[in-house]
């Protein structure tokens, strides 16, 4: 199964920058809909676009392997 790692990447830019990060301006910035970016964060192997992935990993400056994981069975 893959997990998501959004949360914590919006901690991290949070602590950062310190200020909130909203989905809203992810998804402004990202063109990626913000109902998709709750579904990424919130919904256990919700299925996205690589597209996606690469948008967020931009956005983020990371790589993939900072955005998802594998957890094994």
């Amino acid at each position: 199964m893959i997990r998501f790692r959004l949360k914590e990447r919006i901690a991290d830019w949070e602590f950062k920058e310190g200020r909130n990060l909203t989905l809203a301006e992810i998804a402004k910035e990202t063109e990626i809909h913000r109902t998709t970016l709750s579904k990424i964060a919130n919904i256990r192997s919700y299925n996205t676009t690589t597209d996606n992935i690469d948008k967020l990993c931009q956005f983020f400056k990371c790589d993939v392997k900072d955005l998802m994981e594998v957890i094994t069975d």
